[in-house]
């Protein structure tokens, strides 16, 4: 799954190309026939300057007016107002040594610069992917309607918002269930794994509660309403959604900070520059020429370029093994990851049920028969998982019949096959053999004689304990979140090798818990959750990072991510921070590299050393050794640590 381009970026990227063509061609021509000379005398300057004037101002109008406007905010020193400063810089001193007869330098450079400029702008904003869309748009939780029940039994759709405490409204099979309540009519199994991430369905019958958000699965069942939609579990997830939204710091851009001190300074030093030894000497021809000179040299090409570059280069690292990162500040914190919170179904296990034991095992065979015969009339997800295990087609003929809480019984003429519960065991006399398995256990019976059993549980997937092993290697504290019970809980954190846990978690809870760890961790520290229901999208949000599993995960926690591993395979994650470490490593090398370069050149402009061709290479030749630099993230190390991995 690949972002696509926004029509901003699509026109974006035309613009660069179709600047970048024009450049090259004038810039060949300029310098294979001169454009100076294309017109005789004095104001041939003139020229060359319009053709340059032109390009500079069809790539960088939108700088320059952003550039104004900061200026009319106050808000002076930003990256717009150092590009313009710089480039126009290069203009005025293009224009100087035009008027003074001297050969024409400096168009060049200042489109140049504002085009190499603009192409870092939009690799950040094409890093960035696909614009986030609402939310609240994504989440399949919330109810579209709801069944209201009037006092002539018939019912009527209506806005969720429209129901009252203590209205009765229907929710048949399929249905998401819109507000919370108490069953006073039916029994039915719910999928609750959007809401609480808990892998096994729920079994509800008259008198329990019910919450929205879950889906009914097998019967129609009639609930008198509790709380208003405002107050409802769907409702709070949504407000938890755009709560924790509005709570995400964002890292500022390097150039943003550096241009605060960077862009004044320079500035009045110039200005110093031409001032001060002019007004001594007398001679303001040599150090206005000095003082631009140093402006050009001061242009920051190489971080302009370089720093986006370096980031870009990491995020396309990462997603050649399927590890899309949306935008350079997250690769920045998850360098400094060192908590991983996860969510356990469909992220530590498979979240999908699956016949984990059959007992006894020398009947494995006629278990799964009798079962798959019961179960064939059923859509419920354990019924579909012992048919997927069967392989074949169930025995026919039976009368089937659902008994509410309980199982299904199953007969044909004298032969009656139970299969469900301990209950439904218990019910018919039946002594049978339990089962101490963690997961939902089927007994099976035949004809008033116990059979066996068949359990049915969520798999740990096989890179898990890996995963958390080379982590923990790395320092990293990791701990999970789950919705499901202590036993089950615990035993999945056991096996997966997890250092903390917290069971019988909703959403609500998962967010409390994940502000306890942010407040504890180490200032510096980022907190990373790893997720893939739509219940994950509060906390999501709230932590430092937030990961969701792309394949299998819904779209509000991709959309909600700051990282989606898009083969839902968690070796991607001590992968990914190898990446970002690296990324930094580079980023750090090109900061102090283009910063003592230039801080050399500038000081030798100041004192007339440096030429107009140690100039270019003080901007032009350390963005180039810059970005070379940064694509070796894209080394075969990486590949190397992929296959450890």
């Amino acid at each position: 799954m690949r972002p696509s381009l926004t029509k901003k970026q699509k026109f974006e990227l035309i613009r660069i190309l179709a600047a970048l063509a024009l450049f090259a061609a004038l810039f060949i021509t300029d310098k294979a026939v001169g454009l100076g000379g294309v017109f005789a005398g004095r104001a041939g300057w003139v020229f060359p300057f319009l053709l340059y004037l032109s390009v500079y101002l069809f790539i960088g109008y939108d700088v320059l007016w952003r550039a104004a406007q900061g200026i009319v905010r106050g808000q002076i020193f930003d990256e717009n107002f150092l590009m313009c400063a710089a480039t126009v810089g290069a203009f005025a001193l293009a224009v100087f040594r035009g008027v003074t007869g001297q050969p024409l330098e400096g168009f060049d450079e200042a489109c140049a610069v504002l085009l190499f400029y603009q192409a870092g702008e939009w690799f950040q904003s094409y890093a960035a992917g696909k614009s986030r869309r609402s939310i609240a748009a994504l989440m399949d939780i919330r109810p579209d309607y709801a069944n209201l029940v009037r006092e002539d039994g018939s019912y009527e759709r209506v806005d969720p918002s429209d129901v009252k405490i203590g209205d009765t409204i229907l929710v048949n099979p399929g249905e998401k269930v819109p507000l919370d309540g108490v069953v006073v009519k039916g029994a039915s199994a719910l999928d609750t794994r959007a809401l609480t991430g808990e892998s096994l369905p729920r079994e509800v019958n008259e008198g329990g509660e019910i919450v929205s958000g879950s889906v009914n699965l097998t019967s129609q069942l009639e609930v008198r309403v509790g709380r208003e939609f405002y107050d409802s579990a769907v409702s709070k997830i949504l407000e938890l959604v755009e709560s924790a939204s509005e709570q995400k710091s964002k890292a500022e851009n390097f150039i943003t900070k550096f241009a605060r001190y960077y862009t004044p300074a320079v500035c009045a030093a110039a200005l110093l520059l031409a001032l001060v030894p002019g007004f001594v000497t007398g001679d303001w021809q040599t150090w206005i020429y000095r003082a631009l000179s140093f402006l050009v040299v001061s242009c920051p090409c190489a971080l302009v370029i370089s720093i986006p570059l370096s980031f870009f280069a990491g995020i396309g690292a990462a997603s050649k093994y399927g590890i899309l990162v949306k935008g350079s500040n997250y690769l920045e914190r998850f360098n400094k990851a060192s908590v991983f919170v996860f969510d356990k179904t469909g992220t530590l296990t498979k979240g999908s049920f699956s016949i984990v034991k059959i007992a006894p095992a020398e009947r494995a065979d006629e278990v799964l028969r009798l079962a798959a015969i019961a179960e064939s009339g059923s859509s419920h997800p354990i019924a579909k998982s012992i048919a997927a295990r069967y392989g074949k087609a169930a025995e026919g003929g039976f009368t089937l019949t659902n008994i509410a809480g309980a199982g299904v019984c199953a007969q044909k003429g004298e032969k009656v096959i139970l299969c469900g519960n301990e209950k439904l065991m218990e019910q018919n006399g039946v002594s049978f053999t339990r089962e101490e398995g963690l997961g939902t256990v089927v007994y099976v019976a035949e004809d008033g004689k116990f059979i066996g059993s068949v359990l049915i549980a969520d798999e740990l997937k096989e890179e898990t304990r890996e995963v958390i092993g080379a982590l923990g290697g790395m320092g990293c504290k990791t701990v999970m979140l789950t919705g499901d019970n202590e036993a089950i809980a615990a035993d999945v954190a056991a096996r997966a090798g997890v250092t903390a846990y917290k069971a019988s978690l909703l959403p609500q809870d998962k967010v409390r818990e994940t502000e306890a760890l942010l407040a504890a961790k180490e200032k510096g520290e980022a907190l990373c959750f790893v997720g893939d229901g739509i219940n994950d999208a509060p906390v999501l949000m709230r932590s430092d990072i937030g990961i969701a599993m792309g394949g299998a995960g819904s779209d509000a926690a991709i959309e909600a991510a700051d990282i989606v591993l898009m083969q839902d395979d968690l070796r991607c994650l001590p992968l990914a921070k190898r990446i970002a470490k690296k990324t930094m490593a580079i980023v750090s090398e090109n900061i102090l590299f283009s910063i003592a370069v230039k801080a050399a050149i500038l000081l030798l402009s100041a004192f007339g050393i440096a030429n107009m061709w140690l100039a270019v290479f003080g901007d032009v030749g350390v963005a180039v050794i810059a970005i070379l630099n940064a694509m070796r993230v894209n080394s075969d190390y990486l590949k190397k640590k992929k296959r450890r991995a």
